[in-house]
């Protein structure tokens, strides 16, 4: 029976992977929870209890191996198998994201783009093609592609995702603000940009009160 981890733990462990790959990039050998904690704005006791759900990895007195702590959490993540994701949508928002430099440390490679704009396609963003929507299946086959990166209109959404199931992508990561339809089989994650921004400004009014 698999132990039952909160998705409040698994969405900081990626918190905890790039506070770790700063740490050895800056030849930090050890690292304890309290300043692990400090760096993320956590306890010390949250840390270690995150951290105990998914193993034993500290050193009573002397605290986490950086490399071996790093190590470990990657593969939790799942960051060992490199992922290759596909954008679609060729708007300000998905040419952002085919510019992102830092997918590639955590193991994602971006190797296709897609859009119904014929006038973009054949060009590059990145030294990352932009394909023909119509064409996403064969592409997707062809490159092996993982996970689909919606970055469309509202509107089209759906749209992208019904094709981004039919091509056989096994996740899809959306940006566009719309609950999408898709099966079981298929993760999906909503990243939800109007939620973040309106939860600023809460914040904001709240001092200003």
């Amino acid at each position: 029976m698999k132990k039952y981890i909160s998705q409040a733990t698994v969405d900081r462990l990626p918190l905890y992977f790039r506070t770790l790959q700063l740490a050895e990039e800056e030849g930090q050998m050890i690292i304890s929870s309290e300043e692990l904690g400090r760096q993320l704005d956590f306890t010390p006791e949250q840390v270690r209890k995150d951290l105990t759900s998914f193993g034993q990895f500290g050193r009573k007195g002397i605290g986490y191996i950086v490399a071996e702590l790093k190590n470990h959490i990657g593969k939790i993540l799942g960051l060992e198998s490199k992922r290759r994701l596909a954008i679609v949508g060729v708007g300000h928002l998905g040419a952002a994201l085919a510019n992102y430099e830092n997918f590639d440390s955590l193991g994602f490679e971006t190797v296709a783009i897609f859009d119904v704009d014929e006038r973009s396609v054949g060009y590059e963003i990145n030294n990352i093609k932009i394909y023909d929507f119509k064409k996403m299946d064969s592409v997707v086959k062809h490159k092996r592609i993982d996970i689909g990166v919606i970055a469309v209109p509202e509107v089209h959404a759906q749209d992208a995702a019904d094709a981004l199931v039919e091509a056989g992508i096994k996740g899809i990561w959306n940006f566009a603000p719309v609950k999408l339809s898709v099966p079981e089989s298929v993760e999906l994650v909503n990243e939800d940009l109007t939620i973040g921004l309106s939860t600023l400004g809460y914040r904001l009014t709240q001092k200003e009160l």
